[in-house]
């Protein structure tokens, strides 16, 4: 009798293989960075951007994005073998070796440069490259192992894209896409911390200090309240600074409101589920926000 094959890393099928290299991106966290992108750059054109450009923009902030998360990866494999979450990821299951996933991740990141600087402009590059550069040094290899305000700080990567998307289109930065830096630089927290509640023993076991963590329940809700409250503050800023209409004003009201309400249920019953409900309303909060902004824009302008 035949003994069946033994399906080892080195013989993945294509498919898996490039599977693997998808999965080292992190395609969902690109997602959500370019729907903060194209409606940036609506705002930023008060209309419709030239199509090359919105397909040149994105394509170039997708490659640095994924970039970044495959460089995220390669350092802390030693970390995600440790925590049920992340346990399947390419590197920690063997499908990909880490020197070909360092070369895979630069080369996206070299990609990217060239990309957005010879089809978009050179502010654009640089921004897109300076986010990575932040997100690794700062973020991943220094404050993520040592700093409660890990997260926090690290959330300035996240917001670069807005900052990517504006220059794109006027090769120039203004207030506007700064207050929206500060957006989701404020919303990153929040979105984060609710995350963390669930997989608090995740990272307790692998030595990182997460706010739920290191701080008390009590202390990181407040936390989360406090972050809620003034991210939804600067969402109303923003309608004068960028010229949005009453829609852009009710909307992010109402939307703003339903994130207060859960972080304060959060606060009150501290359970995982309160803390995916948040988690997973923070993710169409943003997406409705911006969405929302970009309609406005076709409305009033």
């Amino acid at each position: 009798m035949s003994v069946p094959a033994v399906a080892l890393p080195g013989r993945l099928t294509l498919v898996s293989r490039l599977g693997a290299y998808v999965a080292l991106t992190k395609p969902r966290i690109i997602e959500l960075l370019l729907i903060t992108t194209l409606p940036t750059m609506i705002l930023a054109k008060g209309g419709l951007p030239d199509v090359w450009l919105m397909v040149a923009t994105l394509v170039g902030g997708a490659l640095a994005a994924g970039g970044a998360n495959a460089i995220n990866m390669y350092v802390d494999r030693d970390i995600d073998k440790l925590m049920h979450r992340t346990r399947k990821r390419p590197l920690v299951t063997g499908a990909i070796a880490p020197r070909n996933a360092l070369i895979f991740a630069i080369t996206l990141e070299v990609v990217a440069f060239v990309e957005l600087w010879a089809w978009v402009n050179l502010l654009s590059a640089v921004l897109a490259v300076t986010a990575t550069l932040f997100y690794v040094f700062i973020y991943t290899l220094w404050l993520k192992r040592t700093s409660k305000q890990n997260i926090v700080i690290g959330g300035a990567a996240g917001a670069m894209p807005v900052l990517v998307g504006w220059a794109a289109v006027t090769d120039s930065l203004a207030w506007a896409p700064v207050v929206l830096f500060g957006i989701i630089f404020l919303w990153t927290p929040p979105h984060f911390w609710a995350l963390a509640f669930k997989y608090k023993d995740d990272y307790e076991a692998a030595s990182v200090p997460m706010m739920p963590v290191v701080a008390t329940f009590r202390r990181t809700a407040i936390e989360i309240m406090a972050y809620t409250v003034a991210m939804v503050a600067l969402t109303l800023v923003l309608a004068p600074v960028a010229h949005l209409g009453v829609l852009y004003i009710v909307a992010a009201a109402v939307l703003g409101a339903g994130f207060v309400a859960l972080a304060a249920r959060l606060w009150v019953q501290a359970t995982p589920k309160a803390s995916m409900q948040l988690f997973s309303y923070s993710i169409t909060y943003l997406t409705l926000l911006f969405v929302v902004m970009a309609v406005d824009v076709f409305i009033t302008h």
